[in-house]
């Protein structure tokens, strides 16, 4: 089983259990070589309510990549912040909870999003 089938089948797994509603919307994390990406969703009408990437908010040159992952979690909890949306469900899409994503989650709950 190869790294992005492994991926895969945690994702299934925690999809299962984890969905996002509207009191209680689905903040999820993508991670691709150079960049990190956080969306919040409301599954229920599969619509997304806010989001934020480094693609645009700083170059690739500026700081570690975790470095822009903590300024895209920061992003993201300000955008649900400013539509009244303080507490959401954590997706970490099949990652492994390190690097990237926790960065991502601990900058979140740091700007006050509840997890």
């Amino acid at each position: 089983m190869g790294e992005i089938e492994g991926r895969r089948r945690r994702k299934r797994r925690i999809r299962r259990k984890v969905s996002g509603r509207p009191e209680r919307p689905r903040l999820t994390v993508f991670r691709s070589a150079r960049h990190t990406y956080a969306q919040v969703i409301d599954d229920t009408t599969g619509r997304t309510l806010a989001s934020a990437c480094t693609v645009g908010h700083q170059g690739p040159g500026e700081g570690s990549k975790t470095d822009r992952a903590r300024a895209v979690g920061a992003a993201v909890a300000r955008a649900c912040l400013e539509r009244g949306i303080t507490r959401v469900v954590f997706d970490r899409n099949g990652y492994l909870y390190h690097g990237r994503v926790r960065a991502v989650a601990d900058a979140a709950r740091e700007a006050g999003l509840q997890f």
